[in-house]
Formats: structure tokens, C-alpha cells, sequence
């Protein structure tokens, strides 16, 4: 019990998120050795922040007891980063979570053929019906489908794992017990009575929209390979794709109608290379089938009526936020426009790889090969985010494998 005290307090020190946290805790070995570590020690480390030093001079553990009361409460299990069923393939992406909150069943991901499902909150009539279907089929011929719990393309990819009868893990942006849509609860409830909410977020955290991004590099990096259904140009979806790719995994995409704005981000990751075109689940598992033989089996046959009790309920959820204004876009109407970008945007739009690939455009044009050099971020996380730059139309290639910033970057 103590043990999991120390792991929930040294994930809630402020300051302390992303990679310095798990460099704080490979530098001293344990929690219980950061808890029980001084300043001076701290301070040794090199590159901690001073707010991330008085957060670890906190040495209270009244929040842990208070957050571990409620995951007996609503029974949440934790699982930590050293336990032995952590999956390896989580386990070995850039800043794995410390700990996950846990609902429902647990799986030996390391041995599941888990398949990605993500898309556009705003999704049409025809994304649903994807999303819906390829899950459906996914899950009969032994797929474990991962996604996350928004309304639009996740909530239709869960209907339709849940239709088959197959388990389905959602992966969260805020605490267990948050609903988030409120109008999601029976969905809530559904996965985790067969399969398993995740998140590394404690009970009692509110999904805030910052959160979303940063819970996209689990749901890539708990699968083998991600399925984009529709997006944007710019996006969460778009963000996956690129947490996948840098991990690498399989993408695949769903191609679009051409004048569909919902469908231009799937049909520029086909264009540029960057996902493979599916037309049905045959399409995706065609490329695990040396890989996972043991789950792989034949396609569910379903007579008529329940292949039209399948689609029931998949109609796009009536949107019940305010209208938002629609964001703008850089403009392609010429290359030599440049726009203004400012930094804070990207943290939300944009990964880590492609927030210093944009600082090293910054002021010219610049071949991969430099950029490699400049960033030191290995040449094939280079050249995926590259991809990703393009699509969302924050990069020109040139001949000769150079590239320069479509957009200015402006930091204040």
C-alpha cells in the first residue's frame, strides 16, 4: 500500500510531467527513494525546474491516501510503470505513463492483435457507418479495439467492438469516474462491464481539453496499429497518427469524399505515404497475420437482421455544446505565403517531434539530413513528423528532400 502512496504522490508533483518525471524516477531507482530524496539531491540531478524541486519537497501523502480511498471506492486498480504485467510495447514509448487507472478487465497487451480506432469529433454519417462497421469486423476476426471515448468516430468504433460482442478498451482524458460526454454513461458502463477504462489521470480529475492530447500517445501506444476514420487537417486524430508513427506502429486510412473537409487529413496521410488505404478489416489484419496467428480467426457470418441490428444507434450524436467558431486554417493559396503560428498552439496541435522540427525550419530552407542533425531525433521519427508538418500544411518539401516552415512561428 505504501508502495502505491509514493507512486501516486510523485505523479502528482507539479512541474514535474513528460520525460523529467521518468528521468526522476530512473535517477533514484523507486518512488519511495525520490519521496525520501532531499533538495541537494534533487538539485544533483541537473535540469529540474525549481517549481518541480518545491513540489518534490512536498513530502505529504494525504493526497495519495485520499485518491487510493477512492479507487476503493469505485474499483480502480493502479498499475504502475515497474509492475510485470505493465505492457513491454507501452512500456517502450517516449514518456509512458507512471500509472494507469484501471476499470474492468486486464489484458496481456504484449499478446493482443490491438487495433485503433480514431476520428473526428464532428463526424458525418459516413465516418460513423465506417467506424461502426470496421470495428465490428476488427473485433469478429479477433481484433482488441482500443480508442478513446469522445463522441463521433470513438463512440461509433465502441458501438460497434460492443455489437459483436467483443471487449473494447477506451482510453481516457480525465478520471474514471467523469463521464465525459455526460450523455456517454451507458457506453461507460458497457466497456467496462467487458472490457477496460483506462487512464492516467486519478478519479475526481476533469477531462480538460489539454488532457486529450497528451492521452493520444497511449491509445497508439497500447496497439499494434491505428485506423484513422476521418480527420481534419489539423487534430487529435492527426496527433495519434503522429504518436504512432514516431512509435512505430501500422497506420492505415480510410479514404474520403475529396471535397470533404472531415476526410482531408485521412486522404493526405494516403497521399503522402504515410497510411496504408483500407476498404475493410481484411485490409488491416492482412498485415498481422504472421505475426498474431493464434488470434486471428475467421469472420463472423451474421444473417441480415443482425447485420442491420449492428448499425442501429450509430446515427451522429446531436452535438449539445455551444456553436464554436471555426478555426482558421494556413492558407495554401500560394507557397510563399507564411503565416503566423503562435508557440502555445502547438502544444495542443502539434508533437514534440514536430514542435522542434518547426523551431529548426525556423529562418530557411534545410535538408532531412541537417534536421536530423540539428534536432538529433532519429531520421525516421524525422521524416514521420515531416509527413504530419505537410498534411496540416505547416511545411513545404522542395526538390532534393529539403523542406522550409509554412508558417512563422511567434513565441511571445
Amino acid at each position: 500500500m505504501s508502495n502505491l502512496k509514493h507512486w501516486i504522490w510523485l505523479t502528482q508533483r507539479k512541474g514535474l510531467a513528460g520525460q523529467n518525471a521518468v528521468r526522476v524516477l530512473e535517477h533514484f531507482g523507486s518512488p519511495e527513494l525520490v519521496h525520501a530524496a532531499d533538495e541537494e539531491a534533487y538539485r544533483l540531478m541537473g535540469g529540474l525546474p525549481d517549481g518541480a524541486i518545491r513540489s518534490l519537497m512536498n513530502k505529504s501523502l494525504d493526497l495519495a491516501d485520499e485518491i487510493l480511498g477512492d479507487c476503493d471506492r469505485l474499483g480502480v486498480r493502479l498499475l504502475t510503470l515497474q509492475d510485470a504485467t505493465y505492457p513491454e510495447r507501452l512500456k517502450a514509448i517516449h514518456q509512458p505513463p507512471m500509472v494507469l487507472y484501471w476499470k474492468g478487465r486486464q489484458f496481456a497487451f504484449d499478446e493482443e492483435l490491438a487495433i485503433a480506432v480514431v476520428g473526428t469529433r464532428k463526424a458525418t454519417p459516413y465516418g460513423v457507418r465506417a467506424a461502426s462497421m470496421l470495428s465490428a469486423e476488427l473485433t469478429g476476426q479477433g481484433a482488441l479495439i482500443i480508442t478513446g471515448m469522445a463522441e463521433g468516430i470513438d463512440a461509433s468504433a465502441v458501438r460497434g467492438a460492443l455489437k459483436m460482442g467483443g471487449p473494447v478498451v477506451s482510453v481516457l482524458g480525465g478520471g474514471i469516474d467523469r463521464v465525459y460526454p455526460w450523455y456517454h454513461k451507458d457506453l461507460y458502463e458497457d466497456v467496462a462491464a467487458v472490457g477496460a477504462l483506462v487512464s492516467e489521470y486519478p478519479p475526481g480529475t476533469e477531462p480538460k481539453g489539454a488532457n486529450f492530447p497528451i492521452r493520444n500517445r497511449i491509445i497508439s501506444g497500447l496497439s499494434v496499429g491505428v485506423v484513422a476514420v476521418e480527420s481534419g487537417r489539423s487534430g487529435g486524430t492527426l496527433l495519434t497518427v503522429g504518436h504512432a508513427l514516431d512509435q512505430n506502429r501500422e497506420v492505415f486510412a480510410v479514404p474520403g469524399p475529396l471535397d470533404a473537409p472531415e476526410s482531408e487529413g485521412t486522404n493526405r496521410l494516403i497521399q503522402e505515404g504515410a497510411a496504408k488505404l483500407i476498404l475493410g478489416a481484411d485490409d488491416v489484419l492482412c498485415e498481422f497475420s504472421e505475426r498474431f496467428p493464434s488470434k486471428l480467426r475467421s469472420a463472423r457470418e451474421l444473417p441480415p437482421e443482425a447485420q442491420a441490428q449492428r448499425l442501429e444507434g450509430t446515427a451522429v450524436v446531436p452535438d449539445r455544446r455551444e456553436p464554436r467558431p471555426a478555426k482558421e486554417k494556413p492558407s495554401r493559396k500560394a507557397e510563399d505565403d507564411v503565416v503566423y503560428l503562435r508557440w502555445a498552439e502547438c502544444k495542443d496541435k502539434l508533437t514534440d517531434d514536430q514542435r522542434e522540427l518547426l523551431l529548426a525550419l525556423d529562418g530557411g530552407v534545410v535538408q532531412a539530413d541537417d534536421l536530423v542533425e540539428r534536432t538529433q531525433i532519429p531520421a525516421r521519427r524525422v521524416l514521420s513528423a515531416l509527413t504530419l508538418l505537410q498534411i496540416q500544411g505547416y511545411v513545404f518539401e522542395e526538390s532534393g528532400k529539403r523542406f522550409r516552415a509554412a508558417v512563422k512561428l511567434k513565441m511571445e
